[in-house]
């Protein structure tokens, strides 16, 4: 009976693998909002429809099924057409989803949020997140490939709809999904005339450490350029500068330096080296952000300042208080020094002196020392408090997302006087966030919460402070996976692909207000943009985020 009972087995699992075997290859569509797991078998669809304005991005995710193994796997585009009209296969990015190591929140597990004490504990997990563009890939037996797609609609295209498909070669079988692309009327302005504020700090010294490469080389230039490109083609405005060393202390893997050297004579003159600063700043207004200079800090986390000394032929690292004699005999000529070459650059009036989550008492002495040094000097801050000081004294002010929003008319008066307000997030909150195990959904969110609250836009502290190996494990020491960076060294990643959807909404949403949308329109459009201030983000399902977007979208189309 015994043996009746391994044969049977043996034949069984036998009879399975060659089904397996024999199984045909499944090439079909699935939907944005779903981080699709390698080992999945998804329902696919065979049809899409997609709708986006001339000069829009619009993107899908295509999905893989090999039962087989692919040995070699080309994915490629076709034009799309409208009777004589056409797109061009070139206006269509193709990426492979790869998968990263990343973390979530265990069921029951707490996090403390309390930043440079938090200890997170969470369980490990593989995500689909990084985009890769390469030319051909492997799929292991019974695994799923999730393939991005990006279309660039040009500006000039003929509205109508079009026609194209996806066409995937495995192993010299070709599979063809089709899907149609509306192309509406309304235009979409390029990236650099976008209202949203956008605000991700980036960081080159991450850039230097990954690539191997000496800072501020040519090489180092060189592997920048992309990233930054791309962070421009988000409709990025501000250039993140690190004036002082160590500015948020070594929280992480790659610790800001101070771009201006300092330098104090041995007749106690004091004299300042501006070049790694200019040559910074000059590449990045080359990739195309060319709005504002946020140049952290007069308040570093630890209050220490570096400088080097003639007459003992070393660098000092000397903690100075705000408001103390040694502060300001340090930082007024600085100041001074920075505002007249500024000014020489033509920068003065981009530049702001920025500040990050430093105490009112601090706060007080920054502005004083900003306003002798030079009172036109701008300023930008996180601060998490509204107060007549910090209306009057802060152009560019950003607010957690966690923190009460202000009330219209706070925000009429302060954008009435040219200033900017965003809000943030970081490591907190739980959700909405862009971690890499965040629902993607919650990317795009960011764009309609600013437009909800009636801000200028969005700020992270991170684009791209790399872990160690970011394109294989995503984790950080005490925050969420993704926390550091929104694109990998060689790529986009969902997140940042969903933000920029998000964005793109935003500008939709002004460019049809400024035509002069019926009564009945915006009242429909501040209705849905309630809804999202009204979210219980943190109890409601994926599923509920991605259907709020996904019904904001289709309202906003209805508008058109």
């Amino acid at each position: 009976m015994k043996r009746c009972i391994l044969l049977s087995l043996a034949l069984l699992a036998g009879f399975l693998c060659l089904s397996a075997q024999t199984q045909p290859h499944r090439f079909g569509w699935g939907n944005l909002d779903t981080r699709y797991k390698a080992d999945s078998s998804p329902a696919l669809a065979k049809n899409l429809s997609l709708h986006g304005w001339r000069g829009e991005r619009v993107c899908a995710q295509a999905l893989l099924l090999a039962p087989q193994g692919v040995r070699s796997l080309r994915i490629g585009a076709a034009p799309l057409k409208m009777g004589r009209s056409t797109i061009p296969a070139a206006a269509v990015d193709l990426f492979y989803e790869t998968y990263v190591m990343a973390d979530t929140l265990a069921a029951g597990v707490s996090i403390s949020l309390v930043m440079g004490d938090d200890v997170f504990e969470g369980d490990s997990v593989l995500c689909a997140d990084r985009l890769v563009r390469r030319e051909e890939v492997s799929v292991h037996a019974g695994k799923l490939q999730p393939v991005w797609m990006r279309i660039r609609i040009p500006q000039d295209a003929a509205p109508g709809r079009y026609r194209g498909a996806l066409i995937a070669d495995c192993d010299g079988r070709s599979l063809t999904i089709p899907y149609s692309l509306e192309v509406s009327p309304r235009v979409l302005p390029e990236p650099e005339q976008w209202k949203f504020h956008l605000d991700l700090w980036q960081n080159p010294y991450a850039v230097a450490r990954y690539f191997g490469v000496p800072l501020w080389s040519k090489e180092h230039f060189a592997h920048m350029r992309p990233i930054m490109e791309y962070l421009a083609s988000a409709g990025q405005k501000v250039i993140t500068a690190s004036i002082f060393q160590h500015p948020w202390n070594s929280q992480t893997e790659d610790p800001f330096e101070s771009m201006i050297g300092k330098f104090k004579g041995l007749d106690g003159r004091w004299t300042y080296d501006y070049s790694v600063f200019d040559r910074w700043v000059e590449f990045m207004m080359s990739c195309g952000i060319r709005e504002q200079i946020d140049c952290y800090t007069v308040l570093p986390w630890h209050l220490t300042f570096e400088y080097y000394s003639a007459a003992d032929n070393c660098t000092h690292c000397e903690k100075m208080i705000p408001g103390s004699r040694e502060y300001e005999e340090y930082l007024l000529p600085f100041l001074t020094d920075f505002a007249a070459h500024l000014k020489a650059k033509g920068w003065f009036g981009k530049t702001c002196i920025a500040m990050d989550e430093r105490p009112k008492e601090l706060l007080e002495h920054a502005y004083d020392i900003l306003h002798r040094a030079d009172p036109d000097f701008r300023v930008e801050g996180a601060v998490n408090y509204f107060g007549p000081e910090v209306a009057a004294r802060m152009y560019d002010v950003s607010f957690s997302f966690r923190e009460k929003p202000l009330q219209p008319q706070q925000v009429q008066d302060h954008l009435s006087r040219g200033g900017r307000i965003t809000f943030y997030t970081c490591c907190n909150p739980q959700r909405p966030n862009t971690f890499v195990s965040s629902p993607p959904a919650e990317s795009a969110v960011m764009g309609w919460y600013a437009a909800a609250l009636g801000y200028s836009g969005y700020l992270r502290w991170a684009y791209n402070s790399w872990v160690k190996d970011p394109c294989r494990d995503a984790r950080f020491r005490v925050w969420r996976a993704g926390d550091c960076f929104l694109v990998y060294p060689d790529g986009p990643s969902i997140r940042m692909e969903r933000l920029i959807e998000g964005i793109q909404d935003f500008e939709k949403m002004g460019i049809l207000r400024r035509g002069g949308l019926d009564l009945r329109k915006e009242a429909l459009l501040d209705a849905q943009l309630r809804r999202f201030r009204e979210v219980d983000w943190l109890h409601s399902s994926n599923e509920d985020v991605a259907a709020l977007v996904a019904q904001s979208q289709a309202l906003l189309r209805s508008l058109e």
